[in-house]
């Protein structure tokens, strides 16, 4: 959806006129396009009654959209009116297809009372405004939500000279970060963060663009004015919101920092329409403190999505052992950033270390944790006043569980059952589950189990939360409400002795309220003395006769108040639950976040002992050593399949004195695009702090990671696969450095075989001379196995291959030494190339490798003696040694008489029978 549109500029001529001209409306469509003009270029959901309805072009997009129904309503300006409306109980589902069609929603509610609408005249309209806007990135529902994934909102500050600053939020669950950006480090960062959402300053420079043009279709981008990421603004802006009066507390901030900081709070303050999220404050992490992984490493190394976007078959999908969507999100997060900070490496494996220890343990706070609702999400919610009763249950629950959890880990700690002392990680999770610095949540947790009834609607107004006995007056007021139809029961006898009716009855609707029926032949009777004094006549059917009495009136309008009063009432303890609630919004932010945490870590171990990972060695040197590596994914995929054992290869690429570049040789399907993933994929594991999928793993820290494995075009940009081959390499040698893990596999592929020869030989002898990286290249270029005499860091290892009985096997082991040939003609017969075309490739390629075809006139030569490609398929192959042959060559048919060429010619076709 194109968000540079304003409502005033599409297509229904009539708008604009009749804006201007307020008596050419009616006063519903005078309401309706004053409050469309605020919408902007969202779709405008205007509440009447129990439908959003849509009108004009809104109502035709969500209907192409949506697949309902268009219709018409009245007409304007002499042209019908297309209409369409979803339901108002069941609009999340709507409102999620739209989000994920691209569109932006602006909810406009009824806030006003239609009786009190009244009062100013029979043809008021009921004041409506809207109330929020949803877009992409500042969802908040979980029924529009992936619980396991964050929906990371992001603002971009990009000035036109000079760095610029990334800040991003999730509205959901209050995370806020910045970081300074320029237009080279962008786009990893929006890789790493895959935002839903993305506010960019109108026009931003060429080398911003450039970075922003590459971004995937999932990220919605909205432009702003600049006058947005005004910087001035943007400080008052985060001081109030905070309630400081500098923001020093929170770190030091670049201006351009700040300026991305106060557009986003902007921005979501708009869309909430004045209501602001629980965000806690505003933090970068450490500068420098990841590995940096660009948007095409994750895509080939399918980090989070594989290729054909699905989550199953990731590396996050493979390692995802938590119990909770906090968890879930916390694991994404490890894994967009991998640490290059040591001892921040380090505390993670301890802690995990820790947790594969104490097993039992493992396991009880696991299921604790899993039962546990996820109170980032909830406590955000409640901030936006778009909370309900189940979401303060929820922090009830989930503070319960950190409490639960707590004295596990003290009871472990203190009680001293493993050998290791607790780990660092693991205690600092647990003074957060404490929250130490406000006291403990004891009171917190006491009001809110005495305030919550058992059983507890979705909505505040749909009443009945707010349990017995916590509220005398409100358990009086719901006395009445409650024994209504005990009391109208009483009445209903009462009247009956009275009247001498057996058939009366005291019933109720929304126009009368409470009545008296009786059936129609009764209408004499109660109408006349002495019941006449008693019965007031209200209506009369067909069939009936409804009458009021003075009691039953006062009861009616006693009972609608009490219920009116005990909704009241609720709601007013509603909003002092949430107020006291949100009182302690930071530490229930820094419990969620324990809770998170050590749900990641648990899940960790687990995996840890599950697939048999190994603790990695992980220091500042330039190693790369590891020993019986597994590819992390592919291992589980070929266990659940039954396939047998994942083959373990080793991989050492040190720096110092043995080689730190490896050319890796051999046939396609002999696992080298697995072997070359896995390493790279070891890394990213042990620099997330996990464990590893290894006997033994040695790994200097790593500040980027590159890989190029696959081939694909880009159309849309109007790349051949070739061209983005080489834009990808270009970018990989361009900025790899002596700290970085290349990983490329068939550089030079994709054009003439000597073109690619050359670019292949130049790409790597750059990665050798140049960038001094820790590195594997993959080729089916063998001339480049002779470089290994030259370049010292360079070693020949191959994908080791079996002959047995004409065909190939792939035994998947890595070796020492460069391959002896390619087995593409063989990996061709197994894939099921016609016989005749393996055999005519097997002839070229013979004739290629004794060297026939040196020149164009070899070329020339070889077309000539070749057999036509028909000739090669009907020409039978020799067979070698055959009976039948070494008896055709001792036949002297000259000297045959024709009985004995008869005979021979039987003699020749037994023994062509008998497979000779």
């Amino acid at each position: 959806m194109d968000g540079s549109a304003h409502p005033s500029e599409i297509g229904d001529k009539g708008k604009a006129t009749a804006l201007k001209d307020a008596k050419a409306l009616t006063p519903m469509m005078a309401q309706y396009l004053e409050i469309r003009e605020q919408a902007g270029d969202a779709l405008l959901f205007y509440r009447m009654g129990d439908f959003y309805e849509l009108f004009f072009d809104d109502a035709v997009k969500a209907a192409a959209a949506l697949d309902i129904t268009l219709t018409k309503r009245g007409q304007h300006q002499g042209e019908a009116i297309p209409m369409c409306g979803v339901p108002h109980h069941s609009h999340e589902n709507y409102l999620a297809r739209l989000i994920r069609a691209g569109f932006k929603v602006a909810i406009c509610e009824q806030t006003e009372d239609p009786a009190e609408a009244k009062k100013r005249g029979s043809k008021s309209v009921v004041r409506r405004e809207i109330v929020r806007f949803v877009t992409p990135g500042t969802l908040t529902e979980d029924s529009l939500l992936e619980a396991r994934s964050h929906n990371f909102l992001a603002a971009l500050h990009a000035p036109r000279t000079g760095a610029g600053a990334l800040a991003w939020a999730d509205v959901s669950s209050g995370e806020l970060c910045v970081a300074s950006v320029t237009a080279e480090t962008l786009g990893s960062q929006l890789a790493a963060l895959a935002p839903k959402e993305l506010l960019t300053p109108e026009a931003p420079g060429g080398d911003w663009v450039a970075a922003l043009d590459a971004m995937g279709e999932e990220t919605c981008v909205t432009p702003q004015a600049r006058t947005f990421f005004d910087v001035a603004n943007a400080e008052e802006r985060l001081c109030d919101l905070y309630k400081v009066q500098a923001l020093d507390a929170f770190g030091t901030f670049a201006r351009s920092e700040i300026a991305a900081l106060g557009a986003l709070a902007a921005y979501i303050e708009l869309t909430q329409v004045g209501r602001m999220p629980a965000l806690k404050p505003p933090r970068h992490p450490a500068r420098g403190a990841a590995m940096a992984i660009d948007a095409v490493t994750r895509t080939s190394l399918e980090l989070t999505r594989t290729q054909r976007g699905d989550r199953d078959g990731s590396l996050l999908a493979a390692i995802d052992r938590t119990v909770s969507g906090a968890g879930a999100r916390l694991l994404s997060d490890w894994m967009a950033g991998p640490l290059t900070d040591i001892d921040a490496i380090r505390r993670r494996q301890q802690a995990i270390a820790w947790l594969v220890e104490a097993r039992p343990l493992r396991g009880d706070i696991r299921e604790r944790l899993a039962a546990t609702p996820d109170i980032a999400r909830a406590l955000s919610r409640l901030a936006l006043g778009r909370g309900g009763p189940r979401d303060l249950a929820a922090l009830r629950d989930g503070l319960t569980a950190a409490r639960e959890l707590c004295v596990l880990l003290h009871g472990a700690a203190e009680g001293a059952p493993l050998d290791a002392p607790m780990a660092e990680m693991l205690q600092e999770a647990m003074c957060d589950l404490e929250a130490q610095s406000g006291g403990g949540f004891a009171d917190l947790l006491r009001l809110l189990n005495k305030a919550l009834a058992a059983d507890l609607p979705l909505l505040a107004r749909d009443g009945g939360f707010i349990a017995t006995g916590f509220d005398p007056g409100l358990d009086e007021t719901r006395g009445l409400r409650d024994n209504a139809r005990r009391i109208i029961a009483g009445l209903e006898d009462q009247y009956r002795q009275k009247a001498g009716i057996k058939a009366l009855k005291i019933k109720h609707n929304n126009v009368l309220g409470y009545f008296v029926e009786a059936p129609a032949s009764y209408a004499g009777t109660l109408m006349g003395a002495p019941h006449c004094d008693l019965f007031i006549h209200r209506q009369t059917l067909a069939n009936a006769v409804r009458f009021t009495t003075v009691e039953l009136s006062d009861l009616d309008s006693r009972i609608v108040r009490s219920r009116d009063t005990a909704l009241a009432r609720e709601m007013a303890l509603y909003r002092d639950l949430c107020e006291q609630t949100l009182a302690r919004a930071g530490d229930i932010a820094a419990c969620a976040d324990g809770l998170a945490l050590i749900d990641v870590c648990a899940g960790l171990a687990q995996l840890a002992e599950a697939q048999d990972y190994v603790r990695p060695q992980v220091d500042d040197s330039f190693a790369f050593e590891i020993i019986g590596g597994r590819h992390p994914v592919v291992e589980q995929t070929v266990a659940r399949a039954g396939e047998g054992a994942f083959i373990p290869n080793d991989c050492r690429l040190t720096r110092e004195d043995d080689p730190s570049l490896w050319l890796v040789t051999g046939p396609n399907m002999a696992g080298k695009s697995t072997f070359l993933r896995q390493n790279a994929l070891i890394a990213i594991l042990a620099q997330m702090g996990s464990f590893v999928p290894a006997k033994e793993a040695h790994i200097g820290v790593i500040d980027r990671v590159f890989s190029r494995v696959g081939a694909s075009d880009d159309l849309a940009r109007g790349r051949s696969t070739f061209m983005v081959e080489m834009v990808e390499t270009a970018a990989i040698l361009n900025q790899a450095g002596e700290r970085s893990l290349v990983v490329l596999d068939e550089i030079g592929r994709g054009t003439a075989t000597y073109d690619g020869l050359s670019i292949a030989w130049a790409a790597l002898e750059h990665l050798h001379e140049i960038n001094k990286c820790r590195g594997l290249f993959a080729t089916h270029y063998h001339e480049l196995t002779a470089l290994s005499s030259r370049l010292d860091r360079l070693a020949n290892v191959s994908m080791q291959v079996r002959e047995w009985k004409g065909d190939v096997v792939f035994l998947h082991e890595v070796a020492e030494g460069p391959a002896d040939r390619s087995y593409g003609v063989s990996v061709g017969r197994l894939a099921g190339l016609p016989s005749a075309v393996v055999a005519r490739a097997q002839e070229v390629l013979s004739l290629l490798e004794e060297g026939k075809v040196a020149s164009s006139a070899g070329l020339a030569t070889l077309v000539d003696d070749l057999p036509l490609f028909s000739a090669a398929v009907a020409r039978p192959k020799p067979v070698a040694d055959s009976p039948a042959l070494k008896a055709l060559a001792d036949i002297d048919p000259d000297s045959l008489s024709p009985r004995e060429a008869l005979e021979a010619l039987y003699a020749l076709k037994e023994l062509t029978r008998n497979g000779s």
